[in-house]
């Protein structure tokens, strides 16, 4: 397997370790494969798999400069005790034909842990595989969810640094608490006056300074990616919509060979395109409904051709979807373009320099055929919440209700009676505040703590050890930088 930038030639391509390491491409395109793996996918054996076992059999495709000895070890190292639950990743039913698939059981209670417990590993091993003898640094930008993970996922990783950019004032009380009280000498986390797509575009501008990474260099450094935009991340993500399909074959759901509805909550675009690279692979899904929240960029475009960015952006209750500039929908778009980068070129040009592209009307139905969408108001997310609670007496988080509104809109809308999985992305728990208002129409008497105990006296769903322990910690002092004091700032920590 060989990796292109989603903008240069198949000349400048490199093999899968070479592709984790780098992250992002030079010319600021993102990696994608050559060619993509074209397996002969036994449904009925997929059914019968582990998680760990739908792992291997995923990161094998997409990676196959690692050997299987060092496959093996990064998954038991990446799926091990720190996730609550033994299968990782449990599929739960509760109503109206509607299916949660729950990432949200690893070490901070998101689904980026399914990844950033894997991107570590693989990206130790890559070091090795390529006699990389410098240390990687990863540069990451965050919306609430991924800053911490990553952390998590690296500290103390030997020959790795982590440096972490989140929006002040964008997270939930809970997300802050996490990224400000995360252990480890390598770790550095720091604040933006600003947004999340402020950060993410300052951390590409940083990627692709050219005479900054030499600089990196000859300091015996260079940057990494923990974002989705790094293909490593984005593959371990391609497995939870296998194990999913099996499990439901499993439970008798559906048989095999048939279709599956996925309703992803979608911000930066991964999480929903590892859906797509599953469908392209040969799973068997029908449609992949992309769920947005008042930011709803997404929807727009997905409806019309058109990718706007000149629009308001709204900080909700829903945090870390409150993203404009969707970085990954670049690979799908290269994807529709039939992997012409002059044309992915062409419509990223347009976004920076005129705010806004419009595909192709081909393009534009090949998205049609397989994506709908929509998008929930942050009162429909509270909505969404409680009509969930008060039917099943399933606690979901606001990230969650907004696949759950869309998907149950969609139903509404289309008659569509394909089974339907609801990507569950985090623990009611990390937003506690939004959750109980939600749930009992009242605010909590203080954020934070406080509010998982209020939260936990009406569900009674047991509290997360991650959570019971996560304020007793004291946090480090939050630092906070202009945008444009990024790269200082990691001129001055980078060592």
């Amino acid at each position: 397997m060989n990796y292109r930038s989603t903008r240069g030639s198949i000349s400048n391509s490199l093999n899968s370790a070479e592709a984790v390491i780098q992250g992002l491409a030079p010319d600021g395109g993102l990696y994608v494969p050559v060619a993509f793996p074209k397996p002969t996918i036994d449904l009925a054996a997929i059914a019968k798999l582990t998680y760990k076992e739908t792992a291997k059999l995923v990161l094998s495709l997409f990676f196959d400069d690692y050997t299987d000895a060092q496959l093996d070890e990064s998954i038991q190292a990446a799926y091990g005790q720190q996730f609550d639950d033994a299968e990782i990743v449990p599929v739960t039913k509760n109503h109206a034909g509607s299916h949660y698939m729950e990432l949200f059981h690893g070490p901070t209670l998101a689904f980026k842990d399914i990844a950033l417990q894997m991107l570590p590993q693989l990206m130790v091993r890559a070091v090795k595989l390529t006699d990389v003898n410098r240390k990687i640094v990863i540069l990451t930008a965050t919306s609430g969810d991924t800053g911490t993970a990553s952390m998590n996922g690296f500290r103390d990783v030997d020959g790795t640094q982590v440096i972490v950019f989140y929006p002040n004032g964008g997270v939930s009380p809970v997300q802050l608490q996490q990224m400000l009280t995360q252990q480890g000498k390598n770790l550095d986390v720091v604040a933006i006056d600003g947004n999340f797509d402020q950060a993410q575009t300052e951390v590409k501008h940083i990627f692709n300074d050219v005479k900054f990474g030499e600089e990196l260099k000859l300091s015996g450094s260079q940057f990494s990616s923990a974002n989705s935009m790094n293909i490593g991340r984005l593959v371990p993500q391609v497995a939870y919509y296998f194990y999913t399909y099996g499990k439901l074959v499993r439970d008798g759901v559906i048989k095999l060979g048939e279709p599956v509805n996925f309703t992803v909550p979608t911000g930066n675009f991964g999480d929903i395109l590892a859906g797509y690279y599953a469908k392209k692979i040969g799973l068997p899904i029908g449609k992949l409904i992309c769920a947005s929240n008042q930011n709803n960029v997404l929807t727009d475009f997905f409806k019309t051709g058109t990718y706007n960015k000149k629009r308001d952006f709204y900080l909700t209750n829903s945090p870390s979807m409150d993203i404009i500039v969707s970085s990954n929908l670049e690979r799908l778009l290269f994807d529709v373009a039939d992997g012409n980068s002059d044309k992915v070129i062409e419509l990223m040009n347009g976004l920076n320099t005129q705010d806004s592209y419009t595909i192709t009307d081909e393009m534009k139905q090949r998205l049609d055929a397989g994506f709908d969408a929509g998008f929930a108001s942050e009162d429909a997310i509270k909505s969404e919440i409680k009509r969930v609670y008060d039917a099943a007496k399933y606690t979901i988080d606001p990230h969650t209700a907004v696949a759950s509104y869309v998907a149950h809109q969609y139903q509404q809308r289309t008659a569509d009676t394909t089974p339907m999985v609801i990507v569950a992305t985090a623990s009611p728990y990390k937003f506690p505040e939004t959750v109980y208002e939600a749930i009992t129409g009242k605010e909590v008497v203080e954020p934070g703590y406080a509010a998982v105990g209020q939260l936990f006296d009406v569900t009674g769903d047991p509290v997360p050890a991650p959570m019971k322990s996560l304020f007793e910690i004291e946090p480090r002092q939050q630092i906070v930088v202009k945008p444009e004091g990024m790269k200082e700032f990691i001129k001055n920590s980078v060592k």
